[in-house]
C-alpha cells in the first residue's frame, strides 16, 4: 500500500478515479467522504463495468434523461445513435444554444466515452 494513501471522494467522476489509479499505479482506491472517513473501496473492475453497458442501454438513458426531460420541445426531431460508447445526436434542432448543455448531460451518462453532434438548424 502507498503512503500516504491515495483516496478518492465519493463525488469524484469515474474519469478522475481512473486517472488517479493510473497516475499512482494502484489497483484500488479507498472512497472517502468530505471529512476523510472511509466509505468504501473502488477497484479497476468497478470502473470498467461502466463501459460494458450495451449501446441500447446507453441510448435509452440519453433519450430519457437528456433528450426528453430537459429539452422536451426543442429535441423532437433529434435521433440518438450509440456505437461502442460513442453517442451521436443527429437531426433538426431549433435552438443551438442547447448543445453545450446537452454535451455535458450526455457525457454524464455511464458508459459514454465520446459525444458527436450532427445537428442542422430547424428553420421555420
Amino acid at each position: 500500500m502507498t503512503s500516504p494513501a491515495v483516496t478518492v471522494r465519493g463525488d469524484a467522476s469515474l474519469a478522475w478515479a481512473a486517472g488517479a489509479m493510473a497516475r499512482h499505479q494502484v489497483k484500488r482506491l479507498p472512497v472517502v467522504d468530505e471529512r476523510g472517513m472511509l466509505k468504501g473501496v473502488v477497484s479497476r473492475g468497478d470502473l470498467l463495468k461502466v463501459f460494458l453497458r450495451s449501446a441500447e442501454d446507453i441510448a435509452r438513458d440519453v433519450r430519457e434523461n437528456v433528450v426528453a426531460r430537459p429539452f422536451p420541445g426543442a429535441w423532437r426531431s433529434v435521433e440518438v445513435d450509440v456505437e461502442e460508447g460513442v453517442v451521436t445526436l443527429s437531426g433538426l434542432l431549433g435552438d443551438r444554444s442547447l448543445v453545450p448543455v446537452a454535451d455535458r448531460l450526455v457525457r454524464s451518462v455511464e458508459g459514454v466515452v465520446e459525444v458527436r453532434f450532427e445537428l442542422t438548424p430547424n428553420r421555420v
